[in-house]
């Protein structure tokens, strides 16, 4: 982790113009005991510096193991390949873990870095709770800015691609022609994985790649909207109830 924070550290801070093509870059993914937020817990996290100039060669990774103090359901340990012995025995407690994510990832911010996550909001949504679980400073109040800059490679693909069939990340990075180093499901591959998206999607989409630091999260809340409006209209066609589905 101290080899992290150090790299985030010396960056120095992005101007706004900054491109998304052209962006340093803070990726992140999360295992959990399962999709609730403040009610389960994460139990391994993955943090990766991305230099678009170097790529996969240059990341600087730091990876966390927790132990949620929480049960871990059947379900989720047969995704992620945890048990409750294992995370209790081998994870790190908690609140320790937690608040050292967050002080990355606000680093980070705080240098005009945005922290990237492949349907961001459920990783954002699991450090909130978190944060909250064990009475720990918020993001919000950790940020220079007051608000998270987040790049979601699940956002820019709807946007863009317009193809059919599922949007897993497994999916996208198989569209893309990216090729995973490791295994999903694992945070740490996950995270490398969603990093990767970014260039073959700037390359093959120039205006996503122009994109600039400031504008990037009015442009993403703007495609998710359409995004959910044009699904909900397809689940009414078919007799099914729309869906409350914000972004960040």
């Amino acid at each position: 982790m101290n080899e992290l924070l150090d790299a985030v550290s010396r960056t120095g801070a992005q101007p706004p113009h900054t491109t998304l093509a052209d962006t340093l870059l803070l990726g992140f993914d999360t295992e959990t005991t399962g999709i609730r937020p403040g009610r389960d817990a994460i139990c391994s996290a993955t943090l990766v510096l991305r230099d678009p100039k170097i790529g996969y060669a240059g990341d600087v990774t730091a990876e966390w193991l927790v132990n949620p103090h929480r049960p871990i359901p059947a379900a989720a340990s047969r995704v992620n390949g945890f048990t409750d012995e294992y995370l209790q025995e081998h994870g790190e407690e908690p609140a320790e873990a937690i608040d050292h994510i967050a002080d990355v990832i606000a680093t980070a911010q705080n240098a005009n870095i945005p922290l990237l996550a492949y349907n961001a909001p459920f990783d954002v949504h699991m450090v909130e709770g978190d944060l909250k679980r064990w009475d720990l400073k918020p993001l919000a109040e950790r940020l220079t800015g007051g608000e998270l800059l987040v790049v979601d490679p699940l956002v820019l693909d709807r946007a863009v691609s317009h193809r059919k069939g599922h949007r897993t990340l497994t999916d996208t990075t198989f569209y893309y022609g990216v090729e995973p180093h490791g295994d999903f499901h694992d945070a740490t591959a996950d995270t490398v994985a969603a990093l990767d998206l970014v260039a073959p999607i700037a390359r093959l989409h120039p205006q996503v790649g122009a994109l600039r630091l400031d504008e990037l999260m009015d442009w993403q809340r703007g495609s998710h909207d359409r995004w959910t409006e044009s699904f909900n209209r397809h689940r009414v066609d078919r007799g099914r109830a729309p869906v409350s589905n914000r972004w960040l």
